[in-house]
């Protein structure tokens, strides 16, 4: 029997903490302090630069400061999608040509496969399955999108995508409608909470100090500031994502772009017959506004995408909570991919924010003038760029020491990237809802028309956006 909005578990950070329960919380700060090196932020990001930089060179000393706790943001509430893809890629070919694009592209394919070794040498369960990532298309603009994207990454060097009829398609995701898909074996599912707490476990265990409950109110040169005291170090790496705009003087760096999630209540032998999905790939589609999904290790389909995209002043939520507009939005979307599904329940909705730079670039930067650090702006790719983007700045900290020379991770074009900061409110809230209005509408009409021709509504977007 199917759920009413109503009856739908809202916010509480997210199904992952619900499925795997919340960690008992560590100390705050209790004071002034002094480190090696400082890292603002408890994610994916800060957690995997405490572990490589504590594993190149186990004398430093090394502090966490976490404003809630270890995986509150983002990295305790995506999709669970370690896959390659990167943000910027193609404005990096532009920029530095497309060999230094080819090596950022490699380096993401490796990166895949780096989480799944490390997490299996510290002996983090995350459920972790490499089934690949499969994004289809459902219309024939789709189409015509979907085969320009896979040549454009198999021009990036991929030689082990494959491209999909709709008939092969089906063999692997029976989704409706679906003429045609992208396969790449470089992804993997997995339980994004269970990542970021054993990463945590393995950080203390190496010897990095965690605080939680300490929000850092502002970062400047050698020092970390907190309502509970100050943390001195050479270097200070801000590794804040979506709630970066919390921070002193970086209101309008990167924007905090709201995604949500529903999670479906178990589904029985049956209807995994109906649907497929053996292979336990990662889905995406090739819409505009789209989507991205996961079969879940206790049998679920976890499907997120863009609901009420930004909160005006660059506001974050607190717990995760989602308009019932957005969860009956996306259970629209679970239905029309399965509609043998429509009876499911939905169990579990939530929200949370990831980090957008206005060019849509992801960056990697060490200021060796101010020793000030930091990397993020992944615009929803985080669960594997973060990964690389901490072994970056472990090599740029590491070089600026003294302690090592420049590395191929140095030399990958999004280190050291800038980019103008986001336009004042309202400008930056009219902006963003315009875009997805407009992504939204575009969809509906390629829908509506079955016109082998993407909408000019989505170049528009796209154009108001800087995202080409």
């Amino acid at each position: 029997m199917s759920s009413s909005v109503s009856s739908v578990v809202n916010g509480g950070i997210s199904h992952w903490y619900a499925d795997d329960g919340f960690p008992a919380v560590r100390e705050p700060l209790g004071g002034d302090a002094s480190a090696d090196v400082v890292i603002v932020g408890g994610g994916y990001t800060g957690l995997w630069t405490a572990y490589y930089l504590k594993k190149a060179a186990p004398f430093l000393r090394i502090t966490v400061l976490e404003q809630k706790f270890c995986g509150y943001g983002a990295s305790g509430r995506n999709g669970g999608w370690l896959y390659n893809g990167i943000a910027g890629r193609d404005r990096y070919a532009k920029l530095h040509g497309r060999e230094a694009a080819v090596r950022l592209q490699k380096a993401m394919n490796e990166t895949v496969d780096e989480v799944v070794r490390a997490a299996g040498e510290e002996g983090i369960e995350a459920g972790i399955h490499k089934g690949g990532v499969l994004e289809v298309a459902t219309t024939p603009a789709q189409l015509a999108r979907l085969k320009a994207f896979h040549e454009l990454e198999l021009s990036y060097g991929e030689k082990d995508r494959e491209l999909y009829g709709a008939g092969e398609t089906a063999e692997r995701i029976r989704v409706a409608d679906a003429v045609g898909s992208s396969w790449t074996p470089h992804g993997a599912r997995l339980h994004p909470v269970k990542l970021v707490k054993g990463l945590a476990a393995a950080v203390e265990a190496l010897g990095v100090t965690i605080h939680e409950l300490t929000p850092v109110a502002e970062i400047r040169p050698k020092h970390a500031v907190t309502p509970y005291g100050t943390v001195r170090a050479p270097y200070i790496l801000r590794c804040t994502e979506g709630f970066t705009a919390s921070l002193k003087g970086q209101r309008r760096t990167w924007l905090p772009m709201n995604s949500s999630m529903i999670a479906t209540e178990p589904l029985t032998a049956g209807q995994w017959e109906s649907v497929g999905w053996d292979g336990l790939e990662t889905l995406g589609d090739m819409a505009h506004a789209y989507m991205y999904a996961q079969r879940t290790a206790d049998g679920r389909i976890a499907l997120g995408g863009r609901g009420a995209p930004y909160r005006f002043g660059s506001k974050t939520d607190n717990d995760g909570r989602t308009q019932a507009a957005t969860v009956e939005a996306l259970r629209e979307i679970l239905v029309r991919f399965f509609p043998s599904l429509a009876g499911v329940g939905v169990e579990h909705a939530w929200s949370g924010v990831l980090g957008v730079p206005r060019d849509w670039c992801a960056t990697v930067t060490l200021d060796r003038s101010t020793g000030l650090g930091w990397a993020g702006g992944y615009v929803g790719s985080g669960v594997a760029t973060t990964n690389l983007a901490a072994r970056t700045l472990r090599d740029l900290v590491q070089f600026d020491s003294g302690q090592g020379g420049r590395t191929e991770l140095t030399d990958l074009p999004w280190v050291g990237h800038k980019v103008r900061k986001w336009e004042p409110e309202p400008l930056r809230w009219l902006g963003v809802q315009g875009m997805y209005a407009t992504y939204r509408a575009a969809d509906r009409r390629e829908r509506a028309t079955y016109s082998a021709e993407s909408s000019k509504l989505a170049q528009f977007a796209d154009r108001v956006a800087g995202r080409h």
